[in-house]
């Protein structure tokens, strides 16, 4: 990852009070861009937690809810924000009392970013 993308996640996190983490991962939940603080918990950043929003997908679909576009999930100290801007994935990792609609919002200022991850996430 080059340093002036890195450096924009870290920007993007810091303008968001409780904000820990920005992934941008495929639908099995490989990272393919991520910025991080300290704080953030070292499991939320591995695949297999980064891959729930694929499976959760799959099973709305088997009982007939239409494509999501996005899942917030709520912990008892923390929220997962993840959005489908298929054919990757968007998650905003942040403390249970960040302003959700402030991580919401973050999705336009990536847009530029993820067309281009997009990009590459399709041709290969």
């Amino acid at each position: 990852m080059t340093d002036e993308v890195k450096n924009y996640l870290m920007k993007l996190i810091n303008s968001v009070d409780g904000l820990l983490a920005i992934a941008v991962t495929d639908r099995d939940g490989v990272p393919l861009l991520k910025g991080s603080t300290e704080q953030v918990p070292e499991l939320a950043l591995r695949p297999n937690f980064l891959s729930t929003f694929g499976t959760a997908i799959e099973q709305a679909n088997k009982i007939g809810f239409q494509q999501s576009k996005s899942f917030i999930c709520l912990y008892q100290n923390y929220q997962v924000v993840q959005i489908n801007k298929s054919p990757v994935v968007l998650t905003f990792i942040a403390d249970s009392n960040t302003n959700t609609g402030l991580l919401l919002n973050l999705e336009a200022d990536m847009n530029d970013i993820i067309n281009e991850v997009s990009k590459v996430v399709t041709t290969t």
